[in-house]
C-alpha cells in the first residue's frame, strides 16, 4: 500500500450555484419526517436572509468541510447570507485553510487498515483521507504567520484575519472560507482554536519565544462575539453539528444579560445534527430546550436529524436561488473592533 496509490481521488466540493434545489425543497414540504424538517429549515434560513434586521451566524462543527461542503460555506459568505462564523479550529484550519494552501482531501473508505495508514503518514476521517506531511506544512504556515505578528494576546478572530491576509497576498489556488471572510469583513471565531492544526504551529511559536509570543484568548472571543449580539439584537443561527461553536453562539444572549444589556433571544435557529438528545448529547439541548435557558425563540426553530452533507447543499441551494441575498446589505461586523 503506497501513499500515491491511495491519494488519487480528490474530494470534489459541491457547488450550490450550479443546481437549483427549489423544486426539491418545495416537494419536500409536502412529505414527512426528515424531508419536511429539511424544507422547514430551508424556509427559516430564507427568512433569516430576507429579514433586513437579522445578523446571521453560521456555526460549524464536524468534518463537512473536508467532506465536500467547503464551497457551500464560501458561497454563503460571498453571497452575503452569513455575517458571522463560529467554528471548530479543525473546520477553519485543518480543512479550509489547508485546502487554500493548495492541498486536498481524498476519497477513501472506513474499512482501511489504520495502522498501515499511519505507517505511510495518511490520516483518516471516516472515508476521507489527508496527507499528514501536507498537514504539517499547514502547521508550519500557522507558525510562520504567528512569527510575523507582534507579540501579544489576540482573539482567534484577530488571528484568523491574519490568515486571510496571508492568503490574499498569495496567488489564489482555491477559494476559501477564511479568504472570503477576510474579503467580506465577516468575523470568524474559533473558541477552541488550539484544538486543531493551529495548535501545533502556535505551540512551536511559543516554545521558541517564551518571553514574547502570540497567545489566543478565548474569553476575548466571547466578549467580541457578544458585542455583535449587543449591537444586532435580531439574530439567526444556522448550525452544522453542535459542540462548542453552537453553545458559544447561543450563549451571547446570556452573556449580554450578564453585562447589563437586555437583548432578545436569537429569533431564528436551525441545527443539522445526528446527535441524540436523550443522553444529554446534541450539545446538551435541542433548540426548544435552549429556549428555557433564554437563548433561542421557538417561533422559527428547526432541528434536522440528518448527516449534514446530505441535506445542507439542498437547503443552501434553495436559499441561494431565491436570490433575496442580492438585496441584502452587508453587515461587515469585522470592522467594529
Amino acid at each position: 500500500m503506497k501513499k500515491k496509490d491511495l491519494l488519487q481521488h480528490k474530494i470534489e466540493h459541491i457547488d450550490i450555484k450550479q443546481f437549483d434545489a427549489t423544486r426539491v425543497i418545495r416537494g419536500m414540504e409536502k412529505m414527512s419526517f426528515t424531508s419536511r424538517d429539511t424544507a422547514r429549515a430551508a424556509d427559516i434560513l430564507h427568512r433569516m436572509v430576507k429579514d433586513p434586521e437579522s445578523t446571521n451566524m453560521l456555526t460549524l462543527a464536524g468534518s463537512t468541510s473536508a467532506g465536500g461542503c467547503m464551497q457551500v460555506y464560501v458561497d454563503m459568505v460571498r453571497s452575503g447570507m452569513i455575517d458571522v462564523v463560529v467554528a471548530t479550529g479543525a473546520s477553519v484550519v485543518d480543512m479550509d485553510f489547508f485546502e487554500a494552501l493548495g492541498f486536498s482531501h481524498y476519497r477513501g473508505n472506513p474499512l482501511m487498515d489504520d495502522s498501515k495508514l499511519r505507517d505511510i503518514y495518511i490520516d483518516r476521517i471516516y472515508d476521507t483521507l489527508i496527507d499528514e506531511e501536507e498537514l504539517q506544512k499547514c502547521d508550519a504556515t500557522i507558525y510562520e504567520i504567528a512569527n510575523e505578528m507582534e507579540p501579544g494576546v489576540y482573539s482567534s478572530r484577530e488571528f484568523i484575519k491574519e490568515m486571510g491576509r496571508y492568503l490574499s497576498n498569495r496567488p489564489r489556488i482555491k477559494d476559501s472560507l477564511v479568504l472570503a471572510a477576510f474579503e467580506m469583513d465577516v468575523p470568524v471565531f474559533c473558541p477552541a482554536f488550539s484544538d486543531s492544526s493551529a495548535g501545533f504551529g502556535l505551540v512551536k511559536h511559543q516554545w521558541e519565544r517564551p518571553d514574547a509570543h502570540v497567545s489566543i484568548d478565548s474569553v476575548k472571543d466571547f466578549r467580541e462575539l457578544t458585542m455583535i449580539k449587543m449591537k444586532a439584537p435580531v439574530s439567526g443561527l444556522f448550525m452544522i453539528g453542535g459542540g462548542v461553536p453552537k453553545n458559544f453562539a447561543q450563549d451571547t444572549v446570556v452573556c449580554a444579560e450578564i453585562l447589563g444589556s437586555e437583548v432578545p433571544m436569537h429569533r431564528y435557529a436551525v441545527q443539522i445534527t445526528v446527535a441524540d438528545v436523550r443522553d444529554g448529547a446534541c450539545s446538551s439541548s435541542t433548540l426548544r430546550e435552549a429556549s428555557s435557558w433564554g437563548k433561542v425563540q421557538t417561533d422559527f426553530e428547526q432541528m434536522v436529524y440528518a448527516e449534514a452533507t446530505s441535506v445542507l447543499p439542498l437547503i443552501a441551494s434553495y436559499v441561494y436561488h431565491r436570490e433575496d441575498w442580492k438585496s441584502r446589505a452587508p453587515r461587515k461586523w469585522a470592522t467594529i473592533y
